[in-house]
């Protein structure tokens, strides 16, 4: 029979840890830390893989001679490779009359207005039609053929119709490959739309379509003097290191090391609590008075 003159032997932080609930909380604690810890992993990877993309990139045009046939890049239907943002193509074809759209809210040396988009209906790629033999006809390319800055109010185009009309009869344009964007909401004005988007713009052209578009460069006939050319899209994070991704790593590092710790802050809570509830019990105390 205990001595009731004699508080319970106050527990240690070791025999509390190797109680079977503790056991248990460590493994789950530790196996949340190691997904953690690979997700870390995952995100350095991705932070090399996209900050080597310029690098391979320039690589790559080094050894082209100038730019190449849009089909020896990239084929109808298919995924658009990381590493092809800012590679120069050629490609040839007829604009398709009554497909052109103005893409909202785009920013061109400080100034707001909006980029003109225009589906090119394509003859050649450089294939001889190989990249299309099995599709359903010649493929449908987005092709930004410029910017044009907007009026004051931002609601139009500065420029008069007639110069965002798009050429007729054949045409050869060089440019820039840009990735399709995500599906934007839309646009409440008619021939306008807020994304790149090849997934929504199919339901509207038609297809095959192309996961990309072309950024023109040069045109042979010439555009019009209103429309300016673009820049050549550059890849998401530059070169080197990317910093977004490796902040990312260092948060689920930072997350894993918190499950280990919060593991630790329940053993000394639990063993604080022994020792509190000893100290503060009615009965040990009222025995302890009463001897």
């Amino acid at each position: 029979m205990p001595n009731p003159s004699h508080p319970p032997a106050r527990a240690s932080m070791l025999s509390v840890a190797r109680q079977p609930r503790m056991i248990g909380l460590l493994l789950l604690f530790l196996l949340a830390a190691a997904v953690c810890a690979r997700l870390g992993v995952w995100q350095l990877d991705r932070a090399h893989e996209r900050g080597d993309l310029a690098d391979r990139q320039a690589a790559a045009e080094a050894q082209s001679q100038g730019p190449e046939g849009l089909g020896a890049l990239l084929e109808p239907q298919s995924t658009f490779p990381g590493d092809l943002v800012g590679r120069q193509a050629w490609v040839e074809g007829e604009y398709v009359p009554g497909t052109q759209m103005l893409v909202e809210g785009r920013a061109h040396d400080g100034a707001q207005g909006f980029l003109v988009l225009t589906a090119l209906r394509v003859s050649d790629d450089g294939t001889g039609g190989a990249s299309w033999a099995d599709l359903s006809g010649p493929p449908v390319l987005p092709v930004v053929r410029g910017w044009v800055p907007a009026t004051a109010d931002g609601a139009e185009p500065e420029v008069a119709a007639t110069v965002l009309a798009e050429p007729t009869g054949p045409v050869r344009l060089s440019g820039y490959l840009q990735a399709s964007e995500a599906l934007g909401q839309g646009s409440d004005v008619p021939g306008r739309t807020d994304s790149i988007s090849s997934a929504s713009l199919a339901n509207v052209w038609g297809g095959p379509i192309y996961s990309g578009y072309v950024v023109v460069s040069t045109s042979d006939p010439a555009q019009p003097a209103g429309i300016e050319l673009l820049d050549r899209p550059s890849i998401e994070g530059g070169d080197g290191l990317n910093l977004q991704n490796l902040f990312y790593a260092l948060q689920w590092w930072i997350f894993g090391g918190f499950a280990v710790l919060l593991w630790l802050r329940l053993v000394r809570d639990e063993t604080r609590g022994g020792e509190k509830s000893a100290d503060e019990d009615p009965f040990g105390a009222l025995a302890r008075a009463e001897a």
